[in-house]
């Protein structure tokens, strides 16, 4: 997809046009009315067509329209119109016209400021975002033809030097998409590792742990997961340097299952294809951190990806087996399909005994309950920090990324504790699962501020609403981060 900016529509093939509830068209949209003889309002007039947010309506053919395409793009209320509004908008916009066969959508926000215009661009860039590298026989009425976006701004320059700081944002959220939607026979986790090693030409420092140094290193909670399967288990550790030298760090872990059976505790066979996207918590740390070397961000950041794959096998973890930790805790392991928690387990020890870092964030697609306990739209925050889950909470909204903070209470403590060992990885029953596994992590950060975002219910999605999300690999979690970074943690210039 081809983003430009320019000063006119310039003969696009398709033209769109802000339009805000009561049928109140903004900015150029009232001259081009005029241009047309009055044929966007009678359109408007005739149809059901309000302006409502994330509505559109097509007028083709307008006499004296420059485009062949008119695409009156719903922006909602005027008086809270707002960058998210505005994604919106643009994101329908593209929608409406990404099968018609027009090549060139131009969106007219020259009433607006340039950092807008930059938005607008931002959210049609990730409203065209499709995972086709399989599809080898679709038909070319199925095929998206727009091919350039061209966003009609009052100081083009200005706008696209805007667009410059975002642009990274959006390589990074492609990239995390494109991680969660590959098939676990493409994405095991050395291919994984190969490709964060690859970030190393945006400036990161990565470094790749395979399963004989993790042995020696004492990781056994993470490589018992793997144990089952043939692929070797990786933990790969990534690092931006952007702020001052020796700055302490910001930390980011990401649980990277790439296919979970649930091991020995096997699960059904209905929706288990769907596991492929368990390692959807290292696909954002990993896309944070992309889009924090992307845009060269004022921050010293650290990302620690455990990625594993938890499969059955006669060298399968059991339950009832008792594992040591990289801690120095003893884990009674009672249902193998509560894997995730033991790969951060270790990823999180690690991190915080290597690093030193300022907070640690855990994401990871840890729990079902979490799905039971907030449906699919929101993600559920657990922490041990006023000031991290603070700055999670406020961050998440301002790109359109919903989040819930969760209670972690010392009185559940209890269900995890084992008879034999010093904790068991599940907790009494289904009662509070999603609870008792963030009191779990809780044991393996020796303190240090910490927040674990549970995005079981945000990693994919099968019936998107939200026009700059697409049905499957969301890529949830990179946006929220980065802007927790720029507003909370980033160096000023």
């Amino acid at each position: 997809m081809k983003i430009e900016f320019a000063a006119s529509a310039a003969a696009a093939s398709a033209l769109a046009v802000l339009v805000h509830d009561g049928r109140a068209l903004a900015g150029t949209g009232v001259d081009l009315d005029v241009a047309v003889g009055g044929a966007l309002s009678r359109a408007m007039a005739a149809g059901r067509f309000t302006g409502a947010l994330n509505s559109t309506q097509l007028v083709a053919g307008a006499a004296g329209a420059d485009a062949n395409l008119i695409v009156l793009t719903g922006a909602g209320d005027s008086a809270g119109f707002d960058d998210l509004a505005l994604e919106t908008a643009a994101g329908a916009a593209y929608h409406a016209v990404k099968l018609s066969g027009a090549e060139v959508l131009a969106l007219d926000v020259s009433d607006l400021s340039a950092g807008q215009a930059a938005r607008a661009a931002f959210a049609a860039r990730l409203a065209a975002y499709r995972f086709l590298k399989y599809r080898t026989t679709l038909k070319p009425e199925k095929t998206p033809s727009v091919e350039t976006i061209r966003i009609v701004a009052a100081d083009p320059k200005a706008a696209e030097a805007a667009y410059a700081a975002l642009s990274p944002v959006a390589d990074a959220v492609e990239f995390a998409r494109d991680l969660v939607a590959e098939p676990a026979n493409v994405l095991y986790p050395a291919e994984f590792a190969r490709r964060v090693k690859a970030l190393e030409s945006l400036g990161l420092e990565v470094e790749i742990l395979g399963e004989a140094e993790l042995e020696t290193l004492g990781f056994r909670t993470l490589l018992g997961v793997g144990m089952g399967s043939v692929r070797e288990s990786q933990v790969a550790i990534l690092k931006w340097n952007g702020g001052a030298k020796g700055e302490q760090p910001i930390a980011f872990v990401g649980k990277g299952v790439t296919f979970d059976t649930g091991g020995i505790s096997i699960k059904p066979a209905d929706g288990m294809e769907e596991m492929k996207w368990d390692m959807g918590g290292a696909a954002a740390v990993a896309g944070l951190l992309h889009a924090l070397a992307g845009r060269k961000a004022r921050v010293n950041a650290v990302g620690v990806l455990g990625l594993v794959e938890n499969m059955p096998d006669g060298n399968a973890q059991r339950p009832g087996d008792v594992v040591m930790s990289l801690s120095g805790q003893s884990v009674e392991i009672l249902n193998t399909d509560a894997e995730g928690r033991l790969v951060l387990a270790d990823c999180l020890w690690y991190c915080q005994d290597r690093f030193k870092p300022k907070f640690m964030v855990d994401l990871a697609t840890l729990t079902g309950a979490m799905i039971v306990a907030l449906g699919l739209e929101y993600a559920g925050v657990f922490s041990n920090s006023d000031e991290v889950a603070d700055a999670i909470v406020k961050a998440a909204p301002k790109v359109g990324e919903n989040v819930w903070r969760m209670p972690i209470p010392a009185a559940y403590e209890r269900h995890i504790d084992s008879p034999i060992a010093d904790v068991k990885n599940t907790g009494n029953g289904r009662a509070g699962g999603s609870i008792t596994a963030a009191l779990f992590l809780q044991r393996f950060t020796n303190g240090v501020p910490w927040a674990h975002i549970d995005i079981a219910p945000t990693a994919w999605i099968k019936d998107s609403r939200n026009p700059t999300v697409p049905d499957g690999a969301v890529g949830w979690g990179v946006r929220t981060l980065d802007r927790m970074v720029a507003d909370t943690y980033e160096a000023p210039e």
